[in-house]
C-alpha cells in the first residue's frame, strides 16, 4: 500500500478557496491575501488554465502555506487533451502546490477498466516528473458512493493518484437515498421549504438529514483504509438550503442553520447535515485513519449575502466608491476564519484521544 504523504506533515493543512467570486477588480484578490495570512489558511485556487493559476499565485498569502488547485469542473480524461493538461499544471507548478483536483466522471460506472486505465497512465506520467504534485479524484458526479470507493481500491498501489472526499457531496447523496427508500422513490430535492407538505415532513427530512454523517464516515472508513493520502473538501448543507445565490444545496458554513416559515421542536429553523460536532467527528475519525501526514482540508464554503465592514483594509477600495462587495467579501473571508478555527480545535481534539490511546498501551 502506498503510503506516501504530504509535505505538511506535522499537522493536517488547512485550506479554503481562494477566488473572487464576488464581482469586483483584484483589490479583492489582496483582501483575501491578507485575510488568509492572518488565519494562516492555505489556498485552494479554481484555475482552468496554467496563466489563470499564474495570476492567482501572485495572490498567495506565502509560499510556506500549503497550496493546491482545483482544474476546470468539466474536465474529461477520455478527451484527448485532458491527461496532457494535467501534466502540464503538475509539471509546471509541482514546486508550488502540493495537489491537483479534478471531478470523477459517470464513465466509472459505464467505462470503469478503461477510467482506471487512463489514471495509470497518468499516474506513470506523473511519477516520471519527478516530485509530481498528486491527482485528487473528487466525488462530485453523483455516482453510487460505493462505485467511487471501488474506483479508489482498483488504484490503491498508484504513487501520485488517491481521492478527493467531498463530504457535502457524499452526505447529499446518502440523504437522498435514505429519503427515497422509506418515501417510494421520492426525491427529497423536489422539496422546498415553502411547500405546505414540509411542516408535516419536517421530522422525516431531518431523519434523512441527520443519516448523512454515518454515509460519510462510512466512505472515510473504506478509503482510509487504503493507506493512500487523502483530500477533503470540506462544507455543510440541507435538501431545503436552495436559495442561496447559486440555486445549490451544500457548500454552506458548519455554522448555518437553514431557516424555515413555521416553528420545528421550538425553532425556526433546521440543523443542517453535520454542524460543528459532526465536522469534529469527520475530522477526528479521518486523522485516526490516515494520520496529519496523509489528510489535508479544504473549506469549499461559497458566499452568503452578509455584510462586514473593511476596517483595517478599508485602505485596499478608497477606488471604490459602492463598497457592498468589499464588504460582502470581507464577511466571507470572515466565515472561512472562522470554520477554520473548528477544523484545527477539531484536530487538536483528534491529537489529545491519540495522546491517550498511546498512552493506555503503555
Amino acid at each position: 500500500m502506498n503510503k506516501r504523504s504530504h509535505p505538511f506533515a506535522s499537522r493536517p493543512p488547512v485550506l479554503a478557496l481562494f477566488q473572487k467570486r464576488i464581482d469586483g477588480d483584484d483589490a479583492l484578490l489582496h483582501l483575501a491575501s491578507l485575510r488568509f495570512k492572518d488565519c494562516g489558511l492555505g489556498t485552494e485556487f479554481y484555475s482552468e488554465t496554467p496563466e489563470e493559476l499564474e495570476k492567482l499565485l501572485m495572490f498567495r498569502p506565502s509560499t510556506e502555506t500549503p497550496a493546491a488547485v482545483h482544474l476546470k469542473r468539466g474536465l474529461d480524461l477520455f478527451e484527448s487533451g485532458s491527461p496532457g493538461m494535467v501534466l502540464e499544471f503538475a509539471e509546471r507548478f509541482r514546486d508550488r502546490i502540493f495537489g491537483m483536483i479534478i471531478h470523477d466522471q459517470t464513465e466509472v460506472i459505464s467505462h470503469f477498466d478503461g477510467y482506471v486505465s487512463v489514471l495509470r497512465k497518468i499516474d506513470a506520467d506523473l511519477k516520471s516528473l519527478g516530485g509530481s504534485p498528486y491527482l485528487f479524484i473528487e466525488y462530485a458526479a453523483g455516482i453510487e458512493p460505493e462505485s467511487f470507493t471501488d474506483l479508489l481500491k482498483a488504484i490503491a498501489d498508484l504513487d501520485h493518484v488517491s481521492a478527493c472526499i467531498d463530504i457535502g457531496h457524499i452526505g447529499l447523496r446518502h440523504i437522498r437515498d435514505t429519503f427515497a427508500r422509506v418515501h417510494n422513490g421520492k426525491d427529497i430535492f423536489s422539496i422546498k421549504s415553502i411547500d405546505p407538505e414540509v411542516q408535516d415532513a419536517a421530522g422525516e427530512i431531518q431523519m434523512a438529514v441527520g443519516s448523512a454523517l454515518d454515509g460519510v464516515l462510512q466512505v472515510i472508513e473504506k478509503l482510509g483504509r487504503l493507506g493512500k493520502p487523502i483530500h477533503f473538501h470540506l462544507h455543510d448543507g440541507h435538501p431545503l438550503a436552495q436559495a442561496g445565490a447559486f440555486g445549490i444545496s451544500d457548500h454552506l458554513s458548519f455554522l448555518d442553520k437553514i431557516p424555515i416559515p413555521f416553528e420545528y421542536r421550538g425553532r425556526r429553523h433546521l440543523d443542517p447535515m453535520f454542524g460543528p460536532s459532526g465536522l469534529s467527528r469527520l475530522v477526528r475519525k479521518s486523522l485516526r485513519l490516515l494520520g496529519p501526514e496523509r489528510t489535508s482540508f479544504s473549506l469549499e464554503i461559497h458566499p452568503t449575502g452578509g455584510r462586514l465592514p473593511l476596517g483595517d483594509v478599508s485602505f485596499l477600495f478608497h477606488h471604490w466608491v459602492d463598497k457592498g462587495n468589499a464588504e460582502r467579501m470581507n464577511f466571507w473571508l470572515s466565515v472561512l476564519c472562522e470554520n477554520q478555527k473548528l477544523v484545527l480545535k477539531s484536530c487538536e481534539k483528534g491529537e489529545l484521544s491519540e495522546a491517550a490511546r498511546k498512552d493506555d498501551h503503555l
